[in-house]
């Protein structure tokens, strides 16, 4: 039996789960990432040690190996996790300063400056990406500008996946989808785009040779197998962004097929043959990525999604809580009761939401949250309703936008995330969409992906298909009711109407402060 190992860094837990070649969970153990703010004079800043990120992804493996009958039989390792964040390297592999965290706002200054030098439209056109600032390459810039000593010493700029493979064998190098991350990448040549290094003033010798997804790197050294478990000769394999590396177990990578990743934020994700750059589909917000899936590009829009709900719970959720504490049970479990008594359409009560801003298919920071059709009938239960069907008109909205700006056509939906663990929630999906929602059983689909790109790496798998049919398990289905669906799609035209007649009204809000 043969065995593959999936590292995930995420920005909660650091993760180490062993599957067999079939998808099954061997053993798993994780370390919490830890989030540090050394800087008193800049107390927002926000770093990961790299001590701390390296000494947690050693104890998960040790963990993890520590639970195999046979360690021998581990065939390859690959790293997946959060995209952008990296560390200066000197030649002996040792790191000059910590990673900066996607959470840490000290490169909005670099991210203003890249707006002018280059501009959205530009950007977008060669390197598909939404312009945030905490870009890799506004940290090179904020670095050259206030550390130009380091990045002196600097050999290469390594992201925190390469790191963890440069730990583990000692090679140098990233893949597509994590050079996508960092507005360097020409996505249709799939190089670093000399013309943005030389107009940016970086470097790029700093920068590791991009190569696909599932590349043989090296294998692990003995000092590493000391430190983590692994044996000493273990093939390492080029991984990938994470929410891509979760596209493979679930078969988001095939045409028609639509990813649907829900927890704080909701991820929608769609495969591609060739890289949309168009203007319509940068004014959407969508980003379009180098996929993991060799010889294929992804397109994601991101919304805001249960951080809504949790403000509902949090704000207006305590007799739940109470409940919950005294006859057992979670307190969702009270509040979807709620919701679920209410009728469809939430007693006539809608909800915009934008409580983060609107990001996708309309980019508009500035809307806000809004409940419209309240009455003195109106309930609790009527307002968490109103909060979760509007969450899917939302998501509609990003379907319709992907297959009007993308061309792609919607066949199947494949949702994994926490959020499909609400029943409630998922059923009004699959009813406001009108399509479809399958559930895989799969233990943790990015860690998976992880593992899948190993297997293929050493020749387990020929290539993502075959992996994809050996490691995907069917889980619930959630068919849509035809007679909700026509429901909701008369309703949705309604709530369509909301953010364009509150558009002035929210701007006007959000530009005004109190002179009391």
């Amino acid at each position: 039996m043969d065995y593959l190992v999936g590292i995930d860094l995420g920005s909660t837990n650091l993760k180490a789960i062993v599957y067999d070649a079939d998808g099954h969970t061997m053993a798993q153990a994780s370390r919490p990432t830890q989030r540090f703010h050394p800087d008193s004079g800049h107390p927002k800043w926000a770093v990961w040690q790299p001590q701390q990120i390296w000494d947690g992804v050693c104890q998960s493996l040790q963990e993890a190996i520590g639970q195999l009958d046979d360690r021998s039989r581990i065939r390859g390792v690959a790293v997946t996790g959060m995209g952008m964040d990296g560390l200066p390297l000197d030649r002996e592999g040792r790191w000059l300063y910590p990673f900066i965290s996607w959470h840490c706002p000290r490169t909005e200054p670099q991210y203003h400056w890249w707006l002018e030098r280059f501009g959205a439209e530009e950007q977008f056109a060669v390197g598909g990406n939404q312009i945030w600032v905490f870009n890799t390459a506004l940290r090179l810039r904020w670095m050259a500008e206030n550390h130009p000593e380091i990045l002196e010493r600097t050999h290469k700029w390594v992201l925190i996946e390469d790191f963890i493979n440069q730990r583990l064998c000692g090679a140098l190098a990233t893949d597509y989808s994590m050079a996508s991350t960092t507005l360097l990448f020409d996505q249709r040549r799939r190089q670093w785009s000399e013309d943005f290094l030389q107009r940016s003033e970086i470097d790029g010798r700093l920068l590791c040779d991009p190569q696909p997804s599932g590349t043989v790197l090296g294998t692990v050294h003995r000092a590493a197998t000391e430190a983590t478990g692994l044996p000493t000769g273990t093939p390492v394999v080029l991984g990938g962004h994470d929410y891509l590396c979760g596209a493979l177990p679930t078969g988001v990578f095939r045409p028609g097929v639509l990813g649907d990743v829900t927890g704080t934020w909701e991820m929608v994700v769609a495969a591609l043959d060739e890289p949309v750059l168009s203007p319509e589909v940068l004014q959407m917000g969508i980003l379009v990525d180098s996929h993991v899936a060799r010889g294929r590009w992804a397109a994601m829009g991101a919304t805001v999604a249960a951080d809504q709900l949790e403000w509902f719970r949090r704000e207006y959720g305590q007799p739940e809580m109470q409940q919950a504490a005294e006859r057992g049970g979670v307190d969702w479990d009270y509040l979807m009761q709620a919701a679920e008594a209410s009728t469809i359409g939430a007693g006539g009560c809608l909800f915009l939401p934008h409580m983060s801003g609107s990001h996708c298919p309309v980019v508009d920071h500035r809307s806000s949250g809004t409940f419209v059709g309240l009455r003195n009938t109106t309930s609790k239960g009527d307002m968490l309703r109103a909060i979760i069907e509007g969450l899917d008109y939302q998501f509609l909205q990003v379907i319709q936008g992907i297959e009007r700006g993308l061309k792609v056509p919607t066949d199947r939906i494949v949702a994994i995330g926490g959020a499909v663990n609400n029943r409630f929630w998922m059923q009004n999906k699959a009813d406001v969409v009108g399509t479809a929602i399958e559930v895989p059983e799969i233990d943790e689909a990015v860690v998976m992906g992880a593992a899948v790109l190993a297997g293929i790496g050493v020749g387990i798998y020929a290539d993502e298909s075959e992996a994809y049919d050996r490691v995907y398990r069917p889980g619930c289905i959630y068919e849509p009711d035809a007679q909700r669906h026509a429901w909701y799609r008369d309703r949705f035209a309604v709530f369509s109407q909301l953010y364009p007649a509150l558009r002035e009204i929210h701007h006007q809000l959000n530009a005004a402060t109190a002179t009391v």
